[in-house]
């Protein structure tokens, strides 16, 4: 290579200076900020709330009262370390060898072509694999330990797996190893200057983007079906989307999202927004929205959730519409709240919910997958104590919680892509969605956690009350379509069954393809993962899936013949314009509680 060619390929000098420039400003800011912080609020002891650190005290015991078994865990792992040793020499003298560990099918940390066709990148890979197999192995079952601080261990021994992972450092990605070389190291230095902004804008917390925030608007190429906000409330804003059809079903659809996310989730772009494809069809739709909660709604409880919330989105549409029944649909949270709004209008004669459709929705918790390994006693009480001081949880730290389910897909390949390469994050409106967190009353949500994932009480007659009105679900005849997800790893499908069986009238209970997300987000136009259905709905949710019927494409299509079968289901009206009916349009859609972002103020320094 000439020494012009070489002169090239260096980064241009005032990049480099501008960088470091950057780099060392934000460093020293953030560095005296933290050093303030530690002096005006002292350092205390780091808490243990979760009581991982009991768990694990719980398992070296459990271990070492059993040293022959722990001898043998030993044994066998050394064992592959030699097999791999005396297959890795092999492979560099060009014989095909069968590897000793081998990633599984879609693990996308090793599928750069050097973790397999280099020697050495190989035998890292292999060499962690191994190890991870083992560790796994070795504390997954011990025995003596009660099932939740098993699942403890499980899940924060996979975390401490996930963490280690070759893919995760510099000098072992081979990917990262090529592009440190060809810019001479100043991907890394790009990269510290990323990471340096995410502390920064997290105010002294790391909070990873995701995505180019910048890229999006609210109303422009996200949450874009057009409508007017018709009601609000300290709760919730009800907006009902203008028609795409010259006549509409009789009945209005109302649609409850998680108030844990925001209602755009269903509406991130025309081709998969489900509330664009049911307008479509010929719903008049109508969205609740959430409020981003602040301290002066800490005292907002569940039940308020309940009567201002659902209850007042009802009420809403009645005045709007004039009609008397109404087809209701809700998304995981929104759901628990709409199946409790249901028996609270069972106990009072209210029959003007005609149908009620449920997303990934928990109604019985007592199987409530990963998610339970942040909900015990301490655990609670550890957040109703910061709650109290704030008046609210905050949305981030919610947010933790789900990406740490997935944390190669959601924390791990940004660091990679984020700091190693130091690359921004791409745009992307579903990540666009997942960074847009949301907080939660205090009231509201102590009252969720004791009463739902700890107690169980929403599933037992009486064992809440709603404004002095005790909650029996087995009271509820309304029709209801059951939709779940077989990958879903926040709302478990057999923990979601369960809550199928509770309600007395007809059921019908969907087993979707896919996971929380995709698998709800399915136009029928992209054809994709499948469903399962079946006539019976018996008591065991494997007995279901044994004799179900799979069928291709979207349960979207299942779902409009389901809500058409219904008494009167198929009837129309002239279709109607928001803001001509019983309530006065009083903004345009999607409104403005949706479009209040935690990390907005952040974003514009």
């Amino acid at each position: 290579m000439s020494q012009a060619e070489q002169d090239k390929t260096l980064p241009n000098p005032a990049d480099v200076a501008k960088t470091y420039a950057e780099v060392a400003q934000r460093a020293s800011r953030l560095l005296t900020q933290f050093m303030e912080k530690q002096a005006k609020e002292g350092v205390s002891a780091p808490s243990d709330e979760l009581g991982v650190a009991k768990a694990y005290m719980d398992l070296s015991s459990r271990l070492l009262a059993n040293p022959y078994k722990l001898a043998q865990t030993q044994m066998n792992m050394m064992w592959d370390y030699f097999s791999l040793w005396q297959g890795s020499m092999l492979k560099m003298m060009g014989m095909p060898i069968t590897p000793v560990a081998a990633p599984e099918k879609g693990d996308k940390r090793f599928k750069d072509e050097d973790w397999e066709q280099h020697f050495l990148f190989d035998y890292i890979k292999q060499s962690y694999l191994i190890a991870a197999r083992h560790l796994h192995d070795t504390v997954c079952c011990v025995e003596g330990l009660d099932e939740h601080t098993q699942q403890k261990i499980n899940f924060f021994t996979r975390q401490y797996i996930d963490a280690l992972s070759p893919s995760n450092f510099a000098l072992t990605n081979p990917e990262v190893f090529r592009e440190t070389v060809k810019s001479h190291g100043q991907n890394l230095v790009k990269g510290l200057n990323n990471l340096l902004q995410d502390v920064e804008q997290g105010d002294g917390q790391l909070r990873i983007r995701m995505t180019d925030t910048s890229a999006f608007e609210m109303g422009k190429n996200v949450a874009t079906t057009p409508g007017k906000v018709i009601f609000q409330n300290d709760l919730i804003q009800l907006i009902q989307y203008d028609p795409a059809t010259k006549d509409q079903y009789k009945k209005p659809l109302l649609i409850v999202p998680p108030w844990i996310n925001k209602y755009y989730i269903l509406d991130l772009r025309d081709k998969n927004s489900l509330v664009k494809w049911a307008t479509d069809q010929g719903h008049t739709t109508f969205i609740m929205s959430w409020v981003n909660p602040d301290e002066k709604l800490a005292h907002k409880s569940f039940e308020d959730y309940v009567l201002e919330g659902s209850l007042a989105a009802i009420n809403a549409v009645e005045q709007a519409t004039g009609e008397k029944e109404v087809n209701m649909a809700a998304y995981c949270l929104g759901g628990t709240l709409l199946m409790t709004t249901l028996a609270y209008m069972a106990a009072k004669k209210d029959k003007r919910v005609a149908s009620a459709t449920f997303f990934t929705t928990m109604i019985d918790f007592s199987e409530p997958g990963e998610l339970g390994v942040f909900l015990d006693e301490d655990a609670v009480t550890g957040l109703e104590k910061k709650m109290a001081e704030r008046g609210f949880l905050e949305g981030s730290e919610m947010a933790g919680t789900f990406n740490m389910l997935r944390a190669n897909d959601l924390i791990w390949s940004f660091v990679v892509n984020n700091y190693l390469m130091g690359k921004d994050p791409f745009p992307f409106d579903l990540l666009y969605w997942n960074s847009d967190s949301t907080r939660m009353p205090y009231a509201m949500h102590s009252f969720y956690l004791r009463n739902m994932y700890l107690a169980n009480k929403l599933r037992e007659p009486g064992g809440i009350e709603i404004a002095g009105v005790p909650i029996d679900i087995s009271k509820v005849k309304t029709p209801c379509y059951f939709i779940s997800t077989v990958e879903d790893h926040i709302a478990p499908w057999k923990s979601t069954y369960k809550g199928a069986l509770l309600p007395s009238g007809p059921v019908k209970f969907v087993l979707g393809g896919s996971g929380h997300i995709a698998g709800i987000v399915n136009p029928p136009a992209a054809n994709k993962y499948g469903f399962w259905t079946n006539d019976e709905l018996p008591a065991e949710a494997d007995d279901f899936l044994r004799g179900a019927t799979q069928h291709p494409g979207s349960w979207w299509t299942d779902w409009q013949q389901w809500l058409l079968s219904q008494a009167n289901g198929d009837k129309k009206v002239p279709a109607r314009q928001p803001g001509s009916g019983g309530l006065a349009a009083l903004e345009d859609a999607p409104g403005s509680f949706v479009k209040f972002r935690l990390d907005a103020q952040k974003n514009s320094h």
